[in-house]
């Protein structure tokens, strides 16, 4: 259990920012689950999804540098969010996966060569004797504007993607589950990206920082002119 609770090279939850902010939202807490949960919320909601997150450089999965960045995809908000727990004192380990999401909107569908996300990965937490299977991967804006449940964490039960929208059409499948791991199984990512991305996604994952940041600094830049 010792290897859930380490920092590594991803999850490097001795990283002061990490060990600060976990201070700060769990003080006063009663118990772990409680912790937990007010780590969830700031996971969700503080580091909105963006799928322009994206990025074949490493630096930008280190649970300290997605945090700084404010936003991240699926599998930078299951890395802050396993690191985070691991800094609140709870065991915590990744769990990588494929998902198929049936509303994906045609543009990506072009751009991906299909609906199938890879990597997508969520958290487990050792609570209570066992382990919980938790996903804080969309934020509580972006959830409603899909008309999707708002991913909650009640404190006992598993809480992942829906299999549904609020009006009973698919929406989240789970296609595989690759197991779980103490850091980022980052040479196995690798490995897999041309058999879900055979149409070219590697132009995307690249040493590049995100395109999200580009897109920041830019506006950024711009405000600045005006």
């Amino acid at each position: 259990m010792n290897n859930y609770l380490k920092p590594t090279y991803y999850l490097d939850c001795d990283h002061p920012a990490i060990q600060q902010t976990v201070s700060q939202i769990t003080e006063g807490c009663k118990d772990q689950i409680e912790a937990l949960q007010k780590l969830f919320l700031l996971v969700r909601d503080q580091i909105p999804y963006n799928m322009y997150a994206v990025t074949g450089n490493p630096l930008y999965y280190k649970s300290s540098q997605v945090f700084r960045m404010g936003t991240g995809y699926c599998l930078q908000k299951a890395i802050l969010f396993t690191s985070l727990g691991r800094a609140a004192g709870i065991p915590s380990r990744l769990v990588l996966a494929a998902i198929r999401n049936h509303l994906t909107p045609p543009e990506v569908v072009e751009l991906l060569g299909g609906n199938i996300f890879f990597p997508h990965a969520y958290s487990q937490f050792f609570l209570a004797g066992r382990w919980v299977n938790i996903a804080a991967t969309y934020d509580k804006p972006l959830s409603e504007r899909m008309g999707t449940a708002v991913l909650e964490f009640n404190g006992y039960d598993d809480t992942l993607l829906p299999e549904t929208d609020l009006i009973g059409r698919r929406f989240i499948e789970y296609v595989e589950i690759f197991g779980t791991f103490d850091d980022l199984p980052w040479q196995l990512i690798r490995e897999k990206m041309p058999l879900y991305y055979p149409k070219g996604l590697q132009d995307w994952f690249n040493d590049d920082p995100p395109a999200c940041l580009n897109y920041k600094q830019n506006s950024s830049k711009s405000s600045n002119k005006k």
